[in-house]
């Protein structure tokens, strides 16, 4: 299919049209943020053309915008909220929580690390932070203290957060401190291990890329480079943000490898800024105050909230209920392509357990970053807005524990008519 959309110099098409129609007080408080923030927003994931929406509340699986639409949601604030929106059982471990913060420990902090430590066979101790940017900075901290060494590697396109040595590989352009590999190429970070493994300090990766598509790793080829950063003397590191909520125990016991550390965030706060480092007592020891190694610390770190949030979070993800989101995702992953099929459009899901990123187009690209399809993309994002269908622009969709059969069948009825729409504008 030759696919031909307007340029943002040309008139509106007609699904942006009717988006501005049905989000005006959404523009107006965008113009208003580009006046005191620097492009209207301090989150590059949620800005998207012609302006991005302004959310009022949200309950369960739903959004309300400023100007009172209602969306069904399906990021979940990108899989933070597993449980979907003000989730009960987490807002009264929060009203409870008896204080927002102080300048001394709180039991929830305990409760929390103790369910990692109980569900992740890797991780004997954990050390909290407040985002996974901040996980990654405390690996990275652990790992240069461990091995005198400065350097990392990491997969191309990967994601582990916005600290500069890892948006170096987000966005492969390597700096002086990184290195970058072909993910799932096990010959490919071998061949920088052998060459500059003396400089590197550890090796990170996601067992699920998230922010590039959706894309699992490779038993063989995690367990390898686990090895191969073991033999260079290497620390390696699993950044189960996203992949978390893929089993109790982790992606990483799915694909049954042991990492040295192991990175935490999103839903082990129940929907409130959180992140953690979790590994062996002998390399988190480098924090421990008797014999201080590496000083870490932060006002907001396991603070009780978060902490109350995130043990009533953890807690509720049973086994069950992530097989259930496994088993509906894969019902809304057919029921779009049956209705890409149907409209004789190029389509392509990515899916993962709970997680599924959409294209439009016939094979899945190496990334989100070199897709062939972002104009189409952007287009199909606005028109499920239009439809009160909530996705990421870059085509991800998750699950939430609150869903069921009728909500699923209702997100692929949402989709397909997002989809007719797009069919008829390209």
């Amino acid at each position: 299919m030759n696919v031909q959309l307007h340029s943002p110099q040309q008139t509106a098409t007609p699904i942006e049209a009717e988006y501005r129609r049905r989000t005006k007080r959404s523009r107006e408080l965008f113009e208003r943020a580009e006046k005191v923030i620097p492009g209207g927003n301090s989150r590059h994931s949620v800005y998207w053309e012609p302006y991005p929406l302004f959310i009022s509340r949200a309950a369960g699986t739903k959004l309300i915008d400023a100007d009172n639409n209602e969306y069904l949601d399906l990021t979940y604030n990108y899989t933070a909220m597993v449980h979907g929106h003000a989730y009960p059982p987490i807002l009264e471990a929060v009203e409870i929580a008896r204080g927002t913060g102080w300048a001394a420990n709180c039991e929830q902090m305990i409760d929390v690390a103790e369910q990692l430590t109980n569900r992740v066979e890797s991780v004997d101790q954990v050390r909290f932070t407040n985002s996974g940017t901040e996980a990654a900075m405390a690996a990275l901290q652990v790992a240069r203290t461990l091995t005198g060494r400065h350097k990392i590697l990491m997969p191309r396109y990967g994601y582990h957060g916005a600290l500069h040595e890892h948006e170096s590989g987000t966005f492969d352009h390597p700096g002086p401190a990184t290195f970058v590999a072909e993910y799932n190429n096990l010959e490919s970070f071998e061949a920088v291990l052998q060459e500059h493994g003396h400089e590197i300090a550890a090796v990170f990766a996601e067992p699920v890329l998230g922010s590039a598509g959706i894309v699992p790793a490779e038993s063989e080829f995690i367990r390898g480079l686990r090895n191969a950063a073991q033999r260079a003397g290497a620390l390696f590191v699993v950044d189960e943000v996203i992949a978390f909520r893929l089993s109790t125990g982790g992606f990483q016991k799915t694909l049954d490898v042991t990492p040295d550390l192991t990175m935490f965030g999103k839903l082990i706060g129940g929907g409130f800024p959180v992140g953690a480092l979790g590994g062996r007592k002998d390399l988190m020891d480098v924090f421990d105050p008797a014999d201080l190694k590496a000083f870490h610390s932060g006002t907001f770190n396991a603070n009780p909230v978060t902490m109350a949030a995130g043990a009533a979070s953890i807690r509720d993800l049973t086994t069950d209920r992530i097989d259930r989101m496994h088993a509906l995702a894969a019902r809304l992953e057919t029921g779009a392509r049956q209705a890409a099929a149907r409209l004789d459009l190029p389509f392509e899901v990515s899916r993962v357990g709970s997680l599924l990123n959409f294209f439009f187009q016939k094979e899945q690209p190496e990334s989100n970053m070199n897709r062939e399809d972002l104009a189409v993309m952007n287009q199909f994002h606005l028109s499920c807005l239009n439809h009160g269908l909530f996705i990421a622009r870059r085509g991800l969709a998750v699950m939430c524990t609150l869903m069921d059969e009728s909500i699923t069948d209702e997100a692929a009825q949402r989709l397909s008519a997002a989809m007719t729409d797009l069919a008829h504008q390209i």
